[in-house]
């Protein structure tokens, strides 16, 4: 399970690291208060809410959240890993107690980890596509090989 997240992570990390800066600040088409920047930010600041939420008062660190409308790439990049780090704790706490997460206050998702698992990769995989296909509608289309690298996962899990 650890394995398959920090794949999932890497898939995350690439495409961040191979979306243009200049498209960080351009506005959703449809939603003016909404920018590439908040969507990429909302990657770790979810990941720190779930973080906080399922892991806190059993130990896990919880990573500071990033400013949704400032962050630049090498800030954001280094906050990712944080919040993996604490995804991995989490996924840890889970095998500790039996194969599940602790219940938070409110969630919407089961327990167990292979749920938790599914969930979380959802989420980013989600986003990602949304993060590809703004691109394009701004005109920034990425190249081919940034877009299928997101499909690489075997070459994602060496690195």
């Amino acid at each position: 399970m650890i394995d398959a997240w920090h794949t999932n992570h890497r898939v995350t990390v690439f495409l961040v690291e191979n979306l243009p800066v200049e498209l960080w600040p351009l506005n959703v088409p449809g939603l003016p208060r909404r920018t590439i920047r908040t969507i990429v930010a909302h990657l770790h600041n979810s990941r720190c809410m779930w973080i906080k939420s399922l892991g806190a008062k059993h130990g896990v660190k919880v990573p500071a959240r990033v400013n949704f409308r400032t962050v630049r790439p090498p800030e954001l990049l280094r906050a990712l890993e944080r919040s993996n780090e604490g995804m991995v704790a989490l996924i840890r706490l889970g095998l500790q107690h039996g194969g599940s997460v602790p219940p938070a206050h409110w969630q919407n998702f089961p327990t167990d980890l292979t749920h938790f698992l599914n969930y979380f990769v959802a989420h980013e995989a989600h986003h990602r596509g949304q993060l590809v296909l703004l691109a394009r509608q701004l005109g920034h289309r990425l190249p081919r090989e940034v877009v299928d690298g997101l499909w690489q996962w075997k070459t994602r899990s060496r690195e």
